[in-house]
């Protein structure tokens, strides 16, 4: 497989070539909010801010899925939010931290040295992130599929210049979110041991003060048939999320740096829970949500 076999090959390969800003989209159940020179001249929101004060260009190709990656802390709602717009831009969402839990519950060769690891709250190292994102690579070019959303890699400085040896990522969204939020959001995480179901059992209310705005975040509860079958990730600990955020801290947030000075970051302040941050997500991506706004009509 060619994708495979250029990513492999790269592997401890340095990029010596930069690539310009693209920003793509394509009809789906989204259209563009803004023509392009609308969006030229549109200044940044408070939300989000690129490189300078510039906006990445917009060009709309029909014929080129989106190829994006997400940032953020451990339990910044990555997921969440890539999940979401997967749906609507209609390509794969390619979450590394579900292919690590995945290959946690099988029976594999990497499963019993990926559990010390995850159980530590240590990054999980580039040969396998690499290994096992090579096997989805493979598994979604079978099944015909084009573009994607990665979350949760690059991690570091040395898999971002990988992966830009290897495709040329359009744009890179970093989601914040107040520190304090985070470990709340971390700990109150649950998972429906039946049907695999995420939920949320933290209600964070952070007041308002000095100036700096308040955050409200409600609880996802489950349905009333997972409520019983809740179960805790054994990584979601205070000791363990603290020690995920000292190293992502430490070995990620360079990564921020090289798509900043690439002029691909996108950098957004979630400033609640999904129905705040979804409508001034897609205003920052300047895509609209047309069922979104049928659901909230209804």
């Amino acid at each position: 497989m060619a994708v495979l076999n250029r990513l492999l090959l790269r592997v401890g390969a340095r990029a010596t070539t930069t690539s310009h800003s693209k920003f793509r989209a394509f009809s789906s159940s989204c259209s563009i909010v803004n023509p392009e020179a609308d969006l030229k001249a549109s200044p940044p929101s408070s939300s989000s801010s690129l490189l300078g004060s510039k906006l990445l260009p917009l060009r709309q190709d029909h014929h080129h899925p989106v190829q994006w990656v997400f940032l953020g802390c451990p339990g910044v709602g990555k997921g969440t939010y890539a999940s979401r717009l997967s749906k609507l831009l209609r390509v794969p969402h390619i979450a590394t931290g579900d292919l690590v839990r995945d290959e946690l519950s099988s029976s594999g060769p990497l499963s019993s040295q990926l559990a010390e690891i995850v159980n530590q709250g240590q990054l999980v190292s580039d040969e396998i992130i690499i290994n096992l994102l090579s096997k989805r690579l493979e598994a979604g070019e079978a099944k015909g599929e084009s573009g994607f959303i990665l979350d949760g890699f690059p991690r570091t400085i040395r898999q971002a210049e990988i992966l830009e040896g290897v495709t040329d990522i359009d744009l890179v969204v970093n989601l914040k979110l107040r520190e304090e939020a985070l470990l709340a959001k971390c700990i109150g995480r649950r998972i429906c041991s039946e049907c695999g179901g995420n939920y949320n059992v933290a209600c964070i209310d952070i007041k308002g003060e000095d100036g700096s705005p308040g955050m409200y975040m409600a609880p996802l509860l489950p349905p009333p048939h997972c409520a019983s079958k809740l179960i805790t990730r054994p990584d979601d600990t205070e000791e363990v999320v603290k020690e995920r955020l000292r190293i992502y801290y430490e070995m990620t947030q360079p990564v921020e740096e090289f798509y900043r000075s690439r002029g691909k970051l996108l950098e957004f302040d979630l400033p609640g829970g999904i129905p705040e941050s979804w409508p001034k997500l897609l205003q920052a991506l300047h895509l609209e949500d047309h069922d979104d706004k049928q659901s909230a009509a209804a």
